[in-house]
């Protein structure tokens, strides 16, 4: 037995309050570290992008003495890390302190040197494989490759990839971007072979080109970069993209026309974001209560009610911390069970495969 704040309590239970209070000493320091420093650059963070602007007021309203410097909202991932590159000397206003960035992103940065490491309090929630082990970089959100369909033409939506090819879906099928270019069109025909056959990258990126020809051969692909408004004059009728895409699209559209999102019942292919604090950091300790933040039940949410799965969905579901009005407003649950996130190099070789080999097998020029 042990006494702790005057109780009497078994080892476990003194063991575990002590690690509480030292937990929440840590953060009460963080917390005045981080109000001493008064203000955090971010980059890259479009409020409309994954809940973002949500995520931001909510850290904000949580924190009033840290004033956000947002930079260039539009920025690229490969623009983030050139801004931490191109300001390592400089503790301005131009200095970003954290990034969002695409998954590639993170083991180069860290063998570059220019992010720092730091594991959040609720570093074990998050799955070992959307991590690196040291805490340099750690997955943020994902999402799946989805069908987004406009359902006053498609009354019949494709459930699965192979439905793609059915006489009925003639000139009413597009990809998010040009598969010579686009990290998302990329995938999508990726998926594809994944879905029928591919065992590896190299095999995927292949099949996936084979569907593409015959979806093209059949008149059913249209050559055009598909986005809601597309959808909604009738060009694109069924949009491959990102299910946050084309959830937060589907209410844009605001029931005009009524759009339903699939998520195919095979090779449901998942894309990750992660973030990662910069080693140059002006303002390190509100660097890392942002991170805290962000991976909080809060800030998990936060993205979620923008569309896109946080990184910790599991666990979040598994402890009944969704509301229910948030999974109504998604694809069902099990849909992302099923998810599999493409290594660095099966991304690297289906790019490379696919954007070399669109032109001379598929010869649609996506545009």
């Amino acid at each position: 037995m042990f006494k702790f704040a005057g109780k009497v309590l078994s080892l476990s239970a003194a063991s575990m309050m002590v690690t509480t209070a030292i937990a929440s000493a840590q953060s009460a320091e963080l917390v005045a570290a981080a109000k001493a420093e008064g203000q955090l650059t971010t980059i890259a963070l479009p409020h409309d992008w994954c809940g973002y602007g949500e995520v931001i007021a909510g850290f904000k309203a949580k924190y009033p003495e840290i004033t956000i410097n947002e930079l260039n909202p539009d920025a690229g991932s490969s623009d983030e890390v050139e801004a931490i590159k191109a300001n390592k000397d400089n503790k301005g206003p131009q200095a970003p302190d954290v990034i969002d960035v695409g998954l590639s992103y993170g083991p180069t940065a860290k063998a570059e040197g220019l992010i720092q490491p730091y594991k959040v309090s609720t570093w074990d929630s998050i799955p070992d494989d959307a991590k690196d082990a040291e805490g340099y970089w750690y997955g943020d959100y994902y999402g799946v490759l989805s069908f987004m369909v406009n359902k006053d033409l498609v009354p019949n939506p494709p459930a699965d990839w192979a439905d793609l090819l059915k006489d009925e879906y003639k000139n009413a099928i597009a990809l998010a971007g040009d598969p010579r270019a686009s990290n998302q069109a990329i995938q999508g025909v990726y998926a594809a072979g994944v879905a029928t056959g591919g065992t590896d990258a190299k095999s995927a990126a292949e099949k996936g080109l084979e569907f593409f020809k015959e979806l093209n051969a059949k008149g059913n692909f249209v050559p055009v970069i598909g986005k809601p408004a597309t959808l909604a004059q009738g060009q694109t009728p069924i949009l491959i993209n990102w299910d946050y895409n084309a959830l937060s699209g589907r209410d844009t559209l605001n029931g005009n026309p009524p759009v339903e999102v699939v998520v195919p019942t095979s090779a449901v292919v998942a894309g990750v974001y992660v973030q990662a604090i910069s080693a140059y950091a002006p303002h390190p300790n509100a660097a890392k209560l942002w991170m805290e933040y962000l991976y909080s039940d809060e800030g998990q949410l936060g993205w979620l009610k923008g569309y896109c799965h946080p990184i910790r969905f599991n666990d979040l579901a598994k402890n009944g911390k969704i509301p229910q009005e948030m999974l109504d407003k998604l694809p069902p649950a099990a849909a992302y069970e099923k998810a599999v996130f493409p290594t660095l190099d099966d991304q690297a070789a289906a790019k490379e495969a696919i954007t070399k080999q669109w032109d001379s097998v598929v010869g649609a020029n996506v545009q």
